[in-house]
């Protein structure tokens, strides 16, 4: 008999983590009064985009955050939204900042990254959070890890409990996921190896993996054939392709998932696996900068405290 691999519900592991998330933002909000407040800006009428920021919006409000989203026209200029991200930078009572990507081709990203206050940069783009992610230290204050790689560590934290030696091989190598991914895996105390689309010999490389993570934005790039048995398949892989039945579109992976699922332990659905555990990741993120912003005034409350006792 042919065993099949277990299925990684990120459904299910998101809505815990919301529920969670919701216990944090009750606490915050009756132990200092403040709620939780993100901000989304979205650049542009792509429709997956509006979806994309509605339902953040949505899931911030299920879990007691409050939400706000500002839209400007695909023409806008890039002064514009920088200075819109100035003024949200400035506003005490947002806590979590995010422009929706991609932005028009007139627009500079890596400038209207770079502009987010750290502090409030809940998707960890800038390059303060992008250096924090790399100092391999956890207790480092502020650090803000991106939404996607937090919540495949989870996932993965979820299947196989420690991590550490297990051989990893990381396809993609985006600043969004591959790169950041690779990080995190390293300081599980994971071998990492980094591959991407044209790397040669991929798939000896994917056999050597315990731990197979694809963000390479290839459809059915990973056959089953080069999985190692027994592997874990974290498929971040969202690609639209034709539908076999001739109407429409559907959604697939980066990894051949009936394949893969006779060979590996557990694995990611797509969709269903990865993608729930984004928005949610990015609500912890949202909580996380709350938390951290009002620790700040704390800790500012308490040395002008002790410089007033001075002369007291």
């Amino acid at each position: 008999m042919t065993a099949t691999a277990r299925i990684i519900d990120g459904k299910q592991r998101a809505a815990q983590l919301r529920r969670e998330i919701a216990i944090g933002v009750a606490r915050l909000r009756d132990e200092t009064g403040i709620v939780p407040k993100l901000a989304a800006i979205l650049v542009g009428d792509a429709p997956a985009s509006a979806i994309y920021v509605r339902r953040k919006g949505e899931q911030a409000a299920a879990v007691g955050m409050e939400s706000e989203s500002h839209r400007l026209h695909a023409s806008a200029s890039q002064a514009d939204l920088l200075a819109l991200i100035d003024r949200l930078n400035d506003d005490a009572t947002v806590h979590g900042i995010l422009v929706q990507l991609p932005l028009p081709p007139h627009i500079d990203k890596a400038a209207v990254l770079r502009r987010i206050d750290p502090a409030k940069d809940v998707d960890g783009f800038h390059p303060v959070n992008v250096g924090l992610l790399a100092s391999d230290s956890e207790t480092v204050d502020g650090r803000i890890i991106p939404c996607t790689p937090m919540g495949c560590m989870m996932l993965l934290a979820d299947e196989l409990g420690s991590l550490e030696g297990m051989n990893a091989v990381v396809v993609g190598c985006s600043n969004i996921v591959g790169r950041p991914i690779a990080q995190l895996l390293l300081q599980a105390r994971c071998t990492v190896s980094i591959a991407h689309i044209h790397t040669r010999n991929l798939p000896e490389l994917v056999a050597s993996a315990d731990i197979l993570v694809s963000a390479a934005g290839a459809p059915r790039l990973i056959r089953g054939s080069w999985i190692k048995p027994g592997a874990v398949v974290i498929d971040v892989g969202i690609n639209r392709v034709p539908s076999e039945y001739g109407e429409g579109s559907r959604i697939v992976g980066d990894v051949c998932f009936e394949e893969a699922k006779a060979r590996a332990s557990a694995i990611t659905p797509v969709p269903g696996g990865v993608g729930p555990m984004t928005i949610a990741c990015l609500l912890e993120n949202t909580l996380r900068a709350a938390n951290g912003i009002t620790t700040q005034r704390r800790s500012k409350s308490d040395a002008a405290r002790d410089q007033l006792s001075q002369f007291a």
